[in-house]
């Protein structure tokens, strides 16, 4: 008898504030990769213009609105998404500003949405990784979590903290097959309209300019695939040398 041949099913990849900027270049590099992809964000005409890139690019993806300040809605959001393989913790945003006039409102806002956030998807995802013994996830933190910047203290924190919880859950996660890494991204030209504050960060960094998206989307392309089959609790600094200088 012929053996049948079988084709194993996509890997499917969740990706946090995929509508825009830097998620939407991630959304779309992972396409390239085949993966199937799980747009996710608050504004659906946005998302499925995302959606409907990756399709026109030959891509498999879908959109799922949610609002990741509400736990309610993380829980919706884990609940229709399903098993998947590869979780990208990008959704998050800062407001910068002296730490006597950040008022709680803000610093509680950024935590819930930069922090607690991607700790309710781990615990919501990772478990149905470990079971299968694979799975990739990936936090965006920032070189703002590793130095000191003027006005950036919550917003630093926040970004250290996605750090930090990668590494505990490598060792919560790893050892049944989960690869756990962040990466700590520089200054990245997502919005036109920041040109101007994203060349004068740049301009402190060795290579003295800020990233295109496409090159932390290709960081975390690698990050997502077997071909970093042996790299978990790695902190990848993709910020130009700034935190080598």
């Amino acid at each position: 008898m012929a053996d049948v041949a079988t084709t194993a099913p996509p890997i499917t990849a969740l990706v946090t504030g995929a509508t825009t900027g830097l998620g939407e270049a991630l959304a779309l590099r992972l396409a390239r990769d085949g993966m199937q992809i799980i747009v996710v964000g608050r504004d659906a005409a946005r998302g499925a213009a995302v959606v409907e890139q990756i399709e026109t690019q030959g891509g498999q993806a879908t959109f799922i609105a949610a609002d990741l300040s509400d736990p309610a809605e993380i829980e919706r959001l884990a609940s229709e998404a399903g098993d998947i393989d590869v979780l990208v913790n990008n959704a998050g945003f800062s407001i910068w500003g002296p730490t006597e006039k950040t008022t709680a409102e803000d610093f509680d806002a950024m935590f819930a949405s930069n922090v607690r956030a991607p700790y309710l998807l781990v615990g919501a995802f990772a478990p149905a990784m470990a079971a299968k013994g694979a799975g990739s996830i990936i936090n965006i933190s920032s070189m703002a979590g590793r130095i000191g910047l003027p006005n950036g203290a919550a917003y630093g924190a926040t970004k250290a903290a996605l750090a930090s919880l990668a590494q505990s859950w490598t060792a919560e996660y790893s050892p049944r097959g989960v690869r756990v890494n962040a990466v700590a991204a520089g200054p990245i030209y997502t919005r036109p309209e920041a040109r101007q504050l994203f060349d004068r960060l740049g301009e402190t960094t060795a290579l003295h300019r800020a990233a295109e998206r496409s090159e932390i989307a290709e960081v975390v392309a690698f990050l997502a695939s077997t071909r970093a089959s042996y790299v978990t609790g790695a902190i990848v600094a993709a910020d130009g040398g700034r935190t080598a200088i």
